[in-house]
């Protein structure tokens, strides 16, 4: 049985894998699609496409649609109890009866969030071609533990946010943020607020 092979061999079978000599530089193909160039509506068909494709419920509601529509999608799940980011917005959850909310600021504890059934949460960018999620804790996203601890992440992605490919969505974004990219699972619920001024 071979032993444990050197940080040194192991260097050196990737660099003779590329077939460059180390500390050369390798070029990185750039031929991928940099953006979409199709019009505003067929990448937001696009996005809700790919979204249903990895299994996730995405519904379309109207800006003022939107409280309506989170109290029917917890109701629906017979979710009693929420936690939300303490800057949420108030408006979203204004139609909401019989089911507690506990807001994330001061921060819940360990107990508290493992007793919640759902979150409701917003995010920072969405991606039409892979039907990707991105939060990175800025407004209304929360810290990362509320949405892994939830039985239902309830997402609310207004149609502004959604950019067609991954570079465009990094250009939305801060490279020193902490990400979360969610695209898939059974607890991941989308509400998809489009916007008037969108056109065909």
């Amino acid at each position: 049985m071979a032993g444990p092979v050197s940080r040194t061999e192991i260097l050196r079978r990737i660099t003779e894998g590329l077939g460059t000599e180390r500390g050369s530089e390798v070029e990185v193909p750039r031929g991928y699609a940099l953006r979409l160039e199709e019009s505003r509506a067929d990448v937001l068909a696009l996005f809700t496409e790919r979204v249903a494709d990895h299994g996730v419920a995405i519904r379309h509601v109207g800006p003022d649609e939107l409280a309506t529509a989170v109290a029917a999608t917890l109701w629906a799940r017979q979710v009693k109890r929420i936690a939300v980011p303490g800057d949420l917005p108030y408006g979203w959850l204004a139609d909401l009866q019989g089911i507690e909310v506990l807001a994330d600021g001061p921060l819940l504890d360990a107990d508290q969030l493992g007793g919640v059934e759902g979150v409701v949460t917003g995010c920072a960018a969405a991606i039409a071609l892979t039907g990707t999620l991105i939060l990175d804790g800025g407004r209304a996203q929360g810290r990362r533990a509320l949405t892994r601890t939830a039985a239902h992440h309830l997402c609310v992605v207004h149609a502004d946010q959604i950019a067609g490919t991954v570079p465009e969505a990094f250009r939305r974004l801060d490279p020193y943020r902490p990400m979360t990219w969610l695209s898939a699972g059974p607890s991941l619920e989308v509400l998809l607020v489009e916007s008037a001024l969108i056109t065909p």
